[in-house]
């Protein structure tokens, strides 16, 4: 493997990955607060609002794994700059959608090129770093990772209402454009290439068998409303799918190739409590805020940037704890992931408290419990990966890193199918939007208390 020690390699090219990586993690956000602004324009239903967030996460993370094991092929730089430059493509395209299929068809293909380009930055760090100097760039990553989280609502909320050249919710997606060009010239020109001397073959049937089980598994969540029976059809073809993936990839690691998932790997303790924590951590984000978004703007008659401007302080609380979990990530990664998770459940306790009567509660009440929230984010998302791979051998640690983030990735859409179809159900009968946002709070509060149980399961520390 090409190594490149931290005294060539300048600051530029992890401002790029880590950029890029923002890039991405930001869009699978960015559509929550645009949501209602696309369901009028494009005449969308519930489930194909669905589809347009849980589809790019689906494909990002069905691609990561694949995307890694080609950048370690190929070189990694070739491979990050070839997806920034799909990721361009396709996002002018799902700006130029003309119906609800293309744009979810769009943003499965802008997922994938995410997927190609999102590993890059691990392999990159790997190879470029020293050990001694890679949590510091992980934990940078792990902090774009949450902000990404939180800054896209707001972020979106401010170009929908802009309205920029008349375009609408489409400035979301072409805002990309001009950025993806200046990522991609400055990528270009400082980021160094690296790839693995491992000549083992890509295992693209285990890839597709993965993809394929999961995709089964989540499309009758969204469609239960209008599938009814066919939906129990679906979920079983989607279990026995997996169980063939799983098997297949133990015939190929026995054969002595490398597969999508190594089965080695569930057998470590601290990795497979750590993306049973992952699922159900990064499984609730997603869904808080695309119904915390609907709420406000079809509930209360808030506008995108309003309620973006609400979303607001659970950045704000993010940016407060994300630099602490950081620095004691060594000494108390347990013990804040833990913290974080029960803090996030406290806030979604509040924030049920004071829309459950279904009354607007005002700026300041909402305010208060996503600043509590985002405390929480900050706490536990920039460590959790750290924490996860400090119980997995040195060995498997890339492995172990790239079925993680995809993991990651599969919980945010799973979450979005699960806890959005609730809304949605309840938000059509006779109480309302206030009524469904607090079903799926207390759902939620649920599932942050058990996400810290989880979590005392893990290394103490990273």
């Amino acid at each position: 493997m090409t190594a490149h020690r931290t005294s060539s390699v300048p600051m530029a090219a992890l401002l790029v990955v880590l950029f890029g990586s923002f890039m991405d993690l930001l869009d699978a956000t960015i559509v929550t607060v645009a949501a209602p602004a696309i369901s009028r324009d494009l005449g969308a239903d519930d489930a194909q609002i669905q589809w347009t967030i849980a589809a790019y996460t689906l494909a990002l993370g069905a691609g990561l794994i694949t995307g890694g094991r080609l950048g370690d092929q190929y070189g990694r730089k070739r491979l990050f700059l070839i997806g920034l430059a799909g990721f361009m493509v396709t996002s002018a395209l799902c700006a130029l959608a003309a119906d609800p299929a293309m744009l979810i068809g769009m943003r499965a293909a802008q997922g994938l090129t995410g997927g190609i380009m999102m590993p890059q930055v691990f392999g990159i760090i790997r190879a470029s770093f020293p050990p001694e100097q890679r949590a510091k760039a992980f934990g940078a990553y792990g902090a774009v990772q949450g902000l990404a989280s939180v800054a896209g609502p707001l972020l979106g909320g401010l170009l929908v209402e802009a309205d920029l050249f008349g375009l609408g919710w489409r400035t979301i997606f072409w805002i990309n454009v001009p950025v993806s060009v200046v990522a991609l010239v400055a990528g270009a020109k400082v980021l160094p290439e690296s790839r693995s001397a491992s000549t083992a073959r890509l295992d693209l049937a285990g890839a597709l068998l993965a993809a394929a089980g999961i995709l089964l598994l989540l499309l009758p969540i969204i469609q239960s409303e209008t599938w009814s029976w066919g939906s129990y059809a679906l979920l079983a073809a989607g279990v026995v799918v997996l169980a063939i993936f799983l098997a297949y990839e133990r015939r190929l690691t026995a054969r002595g190739a490398e597969p999508v998932l190594d089965p080695a790997l569930l057998r470590i303790r601290a990795f497979t409590v750590g993306l049973a924590a992952s699922v159900l951590f990064f499984g609730g984000i997603g869904p808080y805020f695309l119904t915390l978004s609907v709420y406000l703007q079809n509930g209360t008659g808030r506008t995108a940037l309003e309620a973006g401007l609400v979303i607001l302080p659970y950045a704000l609380g993010s940016m407060v704890t994300s630099g602490l979990g950081v620095a004691l990530a060594a000494r108390a990664g347990r013990t804040l992931l833990v913290a974080g998770s029960l803090t996030i459940a406290a806030s979604h306790l509040v924030l049920w408290y004071v829309v459950k009567d279904g009354d607007d509660p005002g700026y300041w009440l909402l305010a208060l419990a996503l600043f509590i929230g985002g405390l929480g984010l900050g706490l536990a998302a920039p460590i959790l990966v750290n924490v996860v791979l400090a119980g997995v051998p040195g060995r498997n640690a890339g492995a172990a890193g790239g079925v993680l983030s995809t993991v990651t990735q599969l919980g945010g859409a799973a979450g979005i199918a699960v806890l959005g179809t609730v809304f949605f159900t309840a938000a059509a009968g006779p109480a309302g939007f206030s009524h469904a946002l607090a079903v799926v709070l207390l759902a939620s509060a649920a599932l942050y208390l058990l996400t810290a149980v989880v979590m005392l399961a893990l290394p103490k520390t990273a």
